[in-house]
C-alpha cells in the first residue's frame, strides 16, 4: 500500500466525522441496499424528511451517496462498492467483538 497523501487524509477524517454522526450513518446504512426515495429513508431512521435531506445533502457533497432522479423523486444509495465494503467490514469488525 503507498502511503496517503495529506488531501486523502483530510478527506479520510472528514468522511469519518460525517459518519461519527448516528443519523447520518443510520441514513447511509439505509441507501446500501437498494435506492430509497427520502420519505422511505425518513421512516427507515425514524427522522424528518426535512432532517434526512438536510444530511443526504451533507453525504452527497462527500460522495457516500447520490442520487438519481426517477420520474417526480429522487433515489439515494451508496455512491460506490468501496462505501458498501468498508461499512460492511466495520459492521462485521464491531461484531466480532
Amino acid at each position: 500500500m503507498t502511503e496517503p497523501t495529506s488531501e486523502q487524509i483530510a478527506a479520510i477524517a472528514q468522511t469519518y466525522r460525517l459518519l461519527g454522526d448516528t443519523t447520518r450513518l443510520r441514513i447511509l446504512l439505509a441507501c446500501l441496499d437498494t435506492p430509497c426515495p427520502v420519505n422511505e429513508i425518513a421512516r427507515r431512521v425514524d427522522a424528518s424528511q426535512s432532517l434526512v435531506s438536510h444530511h443526504l445533502r451533507l453525504l452527497r457533497a462527500a460522495r457516500l451517496v447520490r442520487g438519481t432522479r426517477q420520474n417526480r423523486q429522487v433515489l439515494y444509495e451508496a455512491d460506490d462498492e468501496h462505501i458498501r465494503h468498508m461499512l460492511i467490514d466495520m459492521i462485521e469488525h464491531v461484531g466480532e467483538a
